[in-house]
């Protein structure tokens, strides 16, 4: 009998199974989604092992013991179609970006975003989305809290208009408090980050 893990991770993580409920277990390390290097150590009687290139493939014995295991991506892909299949869609984020000052204003380039997230939406069963608003440094506190809020719910009308529904979509505002440059009027902290999973 053999149990088949498939990790696809960004960082490093320790993994360790009891010997007494293992059965023959096989892990496979798949590719990152953006190309980031991934990795994880597995602990067996053995030791530890590094799996840290893609499709590096590990076999764990019921007795706790390791045998590397060499399979390249058509292997993976032939053998364990159906289990790729069912994965569900990775997390996917998308960022729009404002005029100064405006709620509602899109950047000429975000507006081609918004079209591409409004179809990708459509094309998920069922996404959990969350969107995020952000304003630059100027203006005060409060008033770049509401700012950044109202961005947040413009950008989920503009969504619920494109036939997606928005009953259970949080709106957030995160006023000025997380920007991606620092100077005080940079637009690329003008943003609304969409988050789909």
């Amino acid at each position: 009998m053999e149990l088949i893990t498939l990790i696809s991770i960004a960082t490093a993580a320790a993994l360790a199974w009891p010997q007494a409920e293992m059965a023959h277990q096989r892990i496979i390390l798949l590719p990152s989604a953006n190309g980031s290097t991934s990795a994880v150590v597995v602990n067996g009687a053995d030791g530890e092992h590094l799996l840290n290139k893609p499709y590096a493939s590990l076999d764990i014995m019921p007795s706790g013991s390791t045998q590397e295991v060499m399979l390249s991506e058509s292997d993976v892909r032939a053998r364990y179609a159906q289990l790729l299949e069912a994965q569900p869609p990775r997390p996917q984020s998308f960022q729009l970006y404002f005029a100064s000052g405006s709620d509602s204003q899109l950047t000429p380039e975000s507006a081609k975003v918004l079209a591409g997230l409004q179809s990708y939406l459509q094309s998920r069963p069922s996404p959990e989305v969350t969107v995020i608003g952000h304003t630059d440094r100027t203006g005060s506190a409060s008033i770049n809290d509401a700012l950044s809020l109202k961005r947040a719910q413009s950008v989920r009308e503009l969504i619920r208009q494109s036939g997606i529904a928005t009953d259970n979509m949080p709106a957030l505002g995160r006023g000025s408090r997380e920007p991606l440059a620092f100077s005080e009027q940079d637009s690329l902290n003008r943003r609304v980050e969409i988050h789909v999973r």
